[in-house]
């Protein structure tokens, strides 16, 4: 099988708070195992994949990839990019393998969706292609006679926008997803998230990978924290390229641990800049759809600040998962003295403040909070990482995603003394009932296995 995607054989507190915060991500590798499939899927039940592999076209011939850390060079440790900042935003594609084996399409691809996978099931980047950088994305203050060669990119707005609109040209809807990572990873690390992401979406819209230049250290927390809030003019006009240059309908950001101060730096940023403007809100311009936000290494007052600016006028919905047991916050707190976004309120010791509680619910139709304190897998490892881990957390950010439901339509309930949303112990057959009205193929699938003897892990996925 040819194509970029292919199936192959293959000392202090302070200290010790920081070797807790390298929860936030996998060791900066070119490889990762692929996440547990999300239990929506039910060993085939859904099936979001295609039938025929798609990696071989041209528009799906790997992972599009922005970036602005500084090219590597020979001799350097990193293979790609450096963990030190650029002058631009590069942009190419990112060649990938997944599997351990030649399979073919159809085993890969029914292999993916089991739950219990007995082998390991690794995602590996081969090849990584720059085109150049976006040109809006170069300061005017850059003299280009001062910088090297490597320093100077060819644009590639042009090519970059059309090799997005290839991707949505095949899509049910023109929409875009950004992966934004968190602390300490080399730029390799959200190409491979943004890869399995993408896998489980089905290959759907088009994808990007955004690496901004965090340091692959586990000492480099204050570093990291400084760089994810002081780039997000970067990302900002990245979305305004995508808003201009492409056909996209709707922008999806997925955002994650301390990458969600650059997420939300950036919203604010875009607020500000359409406050009262004539011509209609900031979402006229940049159509953001939902922003998911996971582990979310923010303190909350400045969150509340972002909103105060105006932050959710520029976003359809936005998600935030919390946690109770998310160690990696914990020891962001016991750094910073101030509770983390991501954690759930009584993690710290603060319990949820009247005024907190009504804005909560002043604002529920643009902002959900989400505890997945009862969601399987979502304590593994010190509790961070469990967009990966937990198959219900995965299922739900998939679905929100996919189809577009409200916390409320995928299935979870309200807590009783909280405005948070929580994960009930018959969560996936409420996430299969509410599919089951906006997909009539899914639909006849389900009703079948319902009247069935069978559990849903006996039901062979239709072709």
């Amino acid at each position: 099988m040819t194509g970029v995607f292919r199936f192959f054989r293959s000392a202090g507190p302070a200290l010790a708070g920081m070797a807790l915060l390298a929860g936030c991500s996998s060791p900066p590798v070119d490889q990762i195992n692929l996440m547990p499939a999300p239990d929506v899927y039910g060993d085939g039940l859904l099936n979001p994949l295609p039938d025929t592999a798609l990696f071989g076209e041209r528009s799906h011939n790997g992972i599009l990839f922005a970036t602005d850390r500084r090219p590597s060079k020979a001799g350097d440790k990193e293979k790609y990019y450096l963990s030190d900042p650029g002058f631009s935003v590069r942009v190419g594609l990112a060649e990938i393998q997944f599997g351990k084996k030649d399979f073919t399409w159809e085993t890969a691809r029914d292999i993916s969706l089991l739950k219990s996978r007995t082998d390991h099931f690794p995602v590996q980047i081969v090849h990584v292609e720059e085109w150049g950088a976006i040109g809006s994305t170069i300061p005017f203050w850059l003299d280009p006679s001062l910088v090297s060669e490597e320093e100077r990119p060819e644009d590639a707005t042009r090519k970059f926008a059309e090799a997005i609109n290839r991707q949505l040209a095949t899509a049910k809807k023109k929409h875009v997803y950004l992966y934004v990572h968190g602390y300490k990873v080399a730029f390799e690390n959200p190409v491979l998230v943004s890869a399995e992401l993408w896998h489980f979406l089905g290959y759907n819209g088009a994808f990007i990978a955004y690496s901004w230049p965090s340091t692959p250290s586990k000492y480099a927390y204050i570093k990291d924290s400084d760089t994810s809030v002081g780039f997000a003019r970067n990302l900002r006009l990245l979305l305004e390229f995508l808003a201009k240059e492409t056909d996209a309908e709707a922008i999806h950001i997925i955002g994650y641990s301390n990458g969600t101060r650059l997420v939300l730096r950036t919203l604010e940023q875009l607020a500000l800049m359409q406050a009262g403007h004539p011509d209609g809100p900031a979402t006229d311009k940049v159509p953001i759809g939902s922003v998911i936000l996971v582990g979310s290494d923010v303190e909350r007052g400045t969150f509340g600040s972002f909103v105060a600016d105006g932050m959710l006028d520029v976003v359809e919905h936005m998600t935030i998962y919390v946690s109770p047991t998310d160690k990696a916050l914990g020891a962001a707190r016991f750094l910073t003295r101030r509770e983390r976004l991501g954690e759930m309120w009584g993690a710290g010791g603060r319990e949820m403040e009247a005024v907190g509680r009504k804005a909560l619910e002043d604002l529920q139709d643009k902002l959900s909070f989400v505890s997945v304190a009862e969601a399987e897998g979502s304590t593994k490892g010190k509790g961070h990482g469990y967009f990966r881990s937990s198959p219900w957390v995965s299922s739900d950010v998939l679905m929100a995603l996919y189809y577009g439901l409200t916390p409320k339509q995928r299935g979870l309930v309200m807590m009783d003394d909280l405005p948070v949303y929580t994960f009930p112990p018959d969560y996936i057959p409420r996430l299969w009932g509410a599919i089951e009205k906006e997909d009539p193929v899914f639909a006849g699938r389900y009703r079948r296995m319902k009247g069935a003897a069978h559990p849903p892990e006996a039901v062979a996925p239709d072709r």
